[in-house]
């Protein structure tokens, strides 16, 4: 089955609807939100050996915090943070390299540092530089939408508010927008990925609802990223801190991926890989095309 065709990056094909791809996230932010925040180039290529040891297939590097109430850096500071671990990471992995960045000048000097893919997570409503720079270098585009300028964050419960009613309604139409106007500066249809925003601008209880319907995002034509991985509303559920939600994490990714999900976003590789792998052999048809691992005799 593919679903969506196929889309080049770099020397890398992705065929969807065969399998769940995994996004490893390499956070070079001293304060991310997950608690994984790199700011040692050495550690960043050690961490992205890891996670490809690990079975990933896209690495994710991302210079600034996207934790609710967070101080937005400079485009200097964030090329700073970003362009020499692309670098290194270059000359050192053979899988695809996406920068997570809505700035299109960090996006251009990532991609000239050798990254392959484009992760917005304003869906290009702040700079639609970033389409331009993605038809020019034929770099995949990921659109999500990103309801915070609509939204609020709420420090007594420590939690996003929100100010629309039907979030899959809103979510719909802001990435048709955002694939419009990516369409309309040069990107091909067949390099666009959406990605509903999961902990933007959304209450915990419209997260746990994006999962519950995500089908609805398929009349949309194109493959889905999912970035449910440690999130608020999974501690908001069970009450737990950001390196406690594992488990609330596989289980999301699992449902996801029932849902429709092609790429799940995630900050543990080696755990979320084997929550795809199973997921994959129950959810796609073709079960040929999942290789079963046989557990060892014991000695």
């Amino acid at each position: 089955m593919n679903r969506f065709g196929t889309t080049r990056c770099g020397n890398t094909e992705f065929h969807w609807g065969e399998r769940t791809y995994v996004m490893g996230v390499i956070n070079v932010s001293p304060d991310s939100f997950s608690g994984d925040g790199i700011s040692d180039i050495e550690a960043a290529a050690a961490q992205a050996q890891r996670f490809i040891s690990e079975g990933a297939d896209i690495l994710d590097i991302g210079g600034e915090s996207t934790r609710p109430g967070s101080t937005p850096i400079s485009i200097n500071e964030e090329i700073k943070r970003v362009v020499p671990v692309v670098e290194r990471l270059a000359s050192e992995v053979n899988i695809p390299l996406s920068v997570d960045t809505y700035k299109s000048e960090v996006a251009r000097q990532a991609v000239e540092a050798g990254a392959t893919m484009l992760n917005d997570q304003w869906g290009l409503k702040r700079d639609p530089r970033l389409a331009e720079l993605a038809a020019d270098k034929g770099t995949p585009l990921i659109l999500m939408s990103n309801q915070r300028d609509k939204s609020g964050y709420d420090p007594r419960i420590k939690s996003e508010v929100s100010y629309y009613d039907d979030v899959i309604t809103e979510i719909t139409s802001s990435l048709r927008k955002s694939l419009e106007l990516a369409l309309s500066l040069g990107v091909p249809w067949e390099n666009l990925i959406v990605d509903p925003g999961i902990g933007f601008g959304k209450t915990w209880q419209q997260n746990l609802e994006i999962i519950q319907r995500l089908e609805e995002l398929n009349e949309l034509g194109r493959p889905i990223l999912v970035g449910p991985s440690r999130k608020s509303f999974i501690g908001m559920v069970l009450d737990l801190p950001a390196d406690e939600r594992s488990e609330g994490t596989a289980a999301s990714v699992a449902i996801s991926i029932a849902k429709g999900t092609d790429i799940v976003r995630v900050h543990d590789v080696k755990q979320m890989l084997r929550v795809c792998r199973v997921s994959d052999a129950i959810v796609r048809s073709s079960s040929d095309r999942i290789r079963i691992r046989r557990p060892r005799k014991a000695a």
